[in-house]
């Protein structure tokens, strides 16, 4: 480990230098990488330095105690002693962390796909309520939400609703989320006041650029065709709805939100490439799970994550098991506690990997 934290650290000096040199400091692209470069190496270094520091005066302490023959020196210097190895210690767990091998796709803008599961109208409220805590999540953290493709239903809910949230490190926030939500309560419509569970599925995609998935043209069959639902005045009288269907992968994607065929052509590629590129993630989680079962980041569809109870006012990971009674502040998108522990749960299993392949 140590022998890669100096090759980083030497990395960041050379980047300081570089950046100061006048071929470099003219030419904004170059400065731009170098600068983004950096800043990602930023809190590794600085622990880093601040462990060595550690570990001199550690060293200087073991010096005294071990050659002073002034007991008061001495004395000082084991109590010393004791308060820096506690200190190494706590660097030491700190580098472990972040060391452990970034997501490429965390800083990336994020797709999110909800498709109402089992218990008929009930399901499709309760991903109307989905919907409506990630909004609620990304408004409070500074992103943009945009609306890409939905299937409404008559009394507010979703049959499947598709948007895209654009900021900062967005999929890091929300990848944990893909998986089967549950809610149990009693829906409005229930006479009889019996409890419901009904299920929606979340999927989270790393939104993908050009440059990450290639498609050629050649694979796509793409049909047009007039919208159906509601809509504004032209939607139903034109062909402005749009379906992509990716031959090689069987994927198809419809959008009929816009009124525009161009528009909704662009959107149609935007989800297609993200789906894609979903695809071949979801392959390389399939060959690691060969080695060991991923809790907490498999993103696996199929799987029950999550349940919301309303009569207890709780919500229960399952993967973690870790259950919060804060049910409302949740689905108001005070989301942060619940991320916060799937993130560490995440770390804590990619740290003890590393230790086994160690």
């Amino acid at each position: 480990m140590f022998e890669q934290l100096e090759k980083v650290l030497d990395r960041y000096d050379e980047i300081t230098i570089k950046m100061s040199t006048p071929e470099v400091a003219t030419n904004p692209d170059r400065i731009r990488a170098l600068s983004t470069e950096q800043s990602e190496m930023e809190g590794l270094v600085q622990t880093y330095r601040a462990y060595r520091g550690v570990r001199n005066d550690l060293d200087e302490a073991e010096q005294i105690l071990s050659t002073s023959e002034d007991e008061e020196l001495k004395e000082m210097a084991s109590l010393e002693i004791e308060d820096l190895r506690s200190k190494e210690e706590d660097l030491a767990d700190q580098l472990k962390v972040l060391m452990i091998p970034k997501d490429p796709n965390d800083a990336k803008d994020t797709l999110v796909e909800i498709r109402a599961g089992a218990g008929g109208d009930e399901a499709a409220l309760f991903a109307s309520d989905l919907y409506r805590m990630y909004a609620k999540f990304a408004e409070a953290i500074g992103a943009k939400v945009e609306t890409l493709s939905s299937n409404a239903t008559g009394i507010g809910g979703f049959k499947e609703i598709i948007f895209s949230v654009s900021g900062r490190d967005i999929f890091s926030h929300l990848k944990f989320e893909s998986g089967v939500h549950r809610v149990q309560r009693v829906p409005e419509t229930e006479s009889s006041g019996r409890i419901h569970t009904s299920t929606a599925t979340v999927a989270v995609l790393p939104e993908a650029e050009e440059v990450d998935v290639e498609i050629d043209p050649n694979d796509l069959k793409i049909d047009v065709y007039r919208s159906s639902g509601p809509g504004g005045q032209s939607v139903n009288t034109t062909d402005s709805a749009v379906r992509i269907t990716h031959q090689p992968s069987g994927i198809v994607v419809q959008i009929q939100d816009e009124k525009s065929q161009h528009k909704n052509r662009a959107k149609a590629l935007k989800v297609l490439r993200s789906r894609l590129l979903d695809l071949a993630i979801q392959e390389q989680h399939a060959k690691e799970s060969a080695d060991r079962k991923k809790q907490v980041g498999s993103g696996d569809r199929s799987a029950k994550i999550r349940t919301y109870n309303y009569p207890q006012g709780r919500v229960t990971d399952h993967r973690i098991k870790v259950t919060l009674h804060r049910l409302e502040e949740i689905l108001n998108g005070d989301l942060n506690e619940l991320l916060e522990k799937l993130r560490v749960a995440d770390q804590a299993e990619k740290l003890a990997s590393q230790e086994t392949v160690a």
